[in-house]
């Protein structure tokens, strides 16, 4: 009996002593220096959120930004820096000369667009309604951003782009410039899965969603079930309720043989969050996933009379040897996750315990199963590359 006790108090031990010994591997991890350009533009709060999973994936893979000093979630960014109360600083790339932005390449390992669709005045001013459209305070991508792209392509340089690079507000000569260089094009269309579309319960579906909706479809709104809203540049509104038209409510991004082995990625992963529709040349660029929306035939019928997909790239990859680029088809590094279990080594494997997969709204399972092993591939390929 004494044996069993002393052995149970062993394990008992080993299990309270997990945590310490995950960060005394973490901290015995070398440390390596790489430089990466980050913008985001969207960053309403100190916790950069709109960026978060980068750095986390670069803090837990001991990825530094000189060869001792780690990258800080709330400052080591170009774009918008929000302050005390209704300030802000905008520190973007509008602020640097093209002699700057030529040492910026040359600096630079990699240059990553976390999202460029920016800050309005809703959000920002206090007593505003974040639920209706407004004046913008900062935003969009600009030929500074495009100039920067520009070099790091001319220097065979890594780019990662995700959504909200080229949408609504890019101007339009800035969009066709970024579809030009990298070889895709933004058909005009993005969308999101909603998880209640009755507007009597759910206060959180966009006012100019419903507005919208309804000047175009003769005051109708029937839909009462959770569904995939399509939003177009003109303000198009295309809505699949579940049951109605579609299958399977939430989109899936499904990735095929070269994902799933070469970056560690699931076959089927859901996605409920927004998302744009691409085109891409796939002479030059090579789709390693694609975004499903299980449209039946009524939502096929939607769908074709607009022109909209039912699959369209999710992950698109450059295929030749000139430069590295990347775009992701979604807010891929906008997830719910905490810096703290970053300095943790191996907290991957405990992955499990952090979110519900059975909640369709919940995104902390894209975040472990999907961006982690994505982003840590990328990084690690570029380091040992570079």
């Amino acid at each position: 009996m004494k044996k069993r006790t002393r052995n149970i108090l062993i394990i008992v031990a080993l299990i309270v002593l997990l945590p310490l010994w995950m960060w005394i591997a973490w901290l015995c991890t070398p440390k390596k220096k790489m430089v990466i350009a980050i913008v985001d533009k969207t960053e309403i709060s100190r916790k950069g959120q709109e960026h978060i999973s980068l750095t986390w994936v670069l803090n837990q893979e001991r990825y530094t930004k000189t060869s001792k000093k780690a990258y800080g979630v709330s400052n080591d960014y170009f774009g918008f820096f929000p302050k005390q109360g209704e300030n802000f600083r905008i520190k973007g790339l509008e602020r640097f000369t093209p002699q700057q932005l030529d040492q910026l390449s040359e600096d630079a390992q990699a240059a990553y667009f976390t999202d460029t669709y920016g800050v309005f005045s809703n959000e920002w001013f206090s007593g505003k309604n974040v639920t209706e459209r407004s004046g913008i305070v900062y935003g969009g991508m600009s030929k500074e951003d495009i100039g920067l792209l520009q070099r790091m392509k001319d220097k065979h340089k890594l780019i990662i782009t995700e959504f909200n690079t080229i949408g609504s507000p890019t101007a339009l000569e800035i969009r066709q410039q970024f579809e030009q260089l990298f070889a895709m094009r933004w058909t005009g269309w993005i969308g999101r899965y909603f998880e209640n579309l009755d507007t009597a319960l759910n206060k959180e579906l966009p006012h100019w969603l419903i507005s919208n909706y309804l000047q175009q479809h003769n005051n109708q709104w029937p839909f009462k079930k959770d569904g995939v809203a399509f939003v177009s540049d003109k303000d198009e509104i295309v809505i699949l309720e579940a049951g109605t038209h579609l299958g399977e409510a939430v989109p899936h991004i499904v990735t095929g043989i070269k994902g799933q082995t070469v970056y560690g990625l699931p076959e089927s992963m859901k996605y409920a969050f927004w998302f744009d529709v691409i085109n891409t040349d796939t002479t030059i660029n090579e789709v390693i996933a694609h975004f499903k929306v299980d449209a039946n035939e009524a939502g096929m019928k939607l769908l074709k009379e607009k022109n909209i997909p039912a699959s369209f790239p999710a992950v698109t990859q450059h295929i030749r040897q000139d430069y590295k680029f990347y775009y992701f088809s979604a807010d891929f590094c906008d997830n719910p996750v905490s810096m703290t279990s970053s300095y943790f080594r191996g907290v991957n494997y405990f992955s499990w315990l952090f979110y519900d997969s059975s909640d369709p709204m919940e995104r902390k399972s894209f975040f472990w199963n999907y961006y982690r092993p994505l982003m840590t591939t990328i990084l690690d390929d570029l380091y040992r590359g570079q």
